[in-house]
């Protein structure tokens, strides 16, 4: 994981740097730089150290719909985190407004996302 560390006890991690300029898919069975992927590999080491987690958008080219829901969406829906937990815990940036729009429909899959079930 190549999240790093800020002085304020929360992790950054930016999405071009650390993962892909080239986001694919939604699952890692479908080829490189998945949804499942990044969540696996970034998001939920992050949340797992405490903190807050805050996650770029920032350069990448694009995000399919099936990233986003599989990464954000599915910290909900498979790895079990609520979503009041999310809303304290994980900041969404993205300074473009092509961007700003992909990181409110990151949001609305997890707002959208039924809880794991037990």
């Amino acid at each position: 994981m190549t999240e790093h560390l800020v002085s304020t006890g929360s992790y950054t991690i930016d999405v071009a740097r650390d993962f892909s300029a080239y986001p694919g898919g939604r699952y890692a069975r479908l080829g490189p730089f998945s949804g499942e992927a990044f969540r696996k590999e970034q998001l939920e080491p992050a949340l797992q150290r405490g903190g807050n987690v805050i996650v770029i958008l920032d350069g990448a080219e694009s995000y399919p719909v099936s990233f986003l829901e599989e990464a954000f969406g599915g910290l909900v829906r498979v790895s079990g985190y609520s979503k009041s937990e999310l809303e304290q815990r994980l900041k969404i940036q993205a300074s473009k407004p092509r961007l700003a729009t992909l990181r409110d429909l990151a949001w609305n899959y997890i707002n959208k996302a039924p809880a794991k079930s037990k």
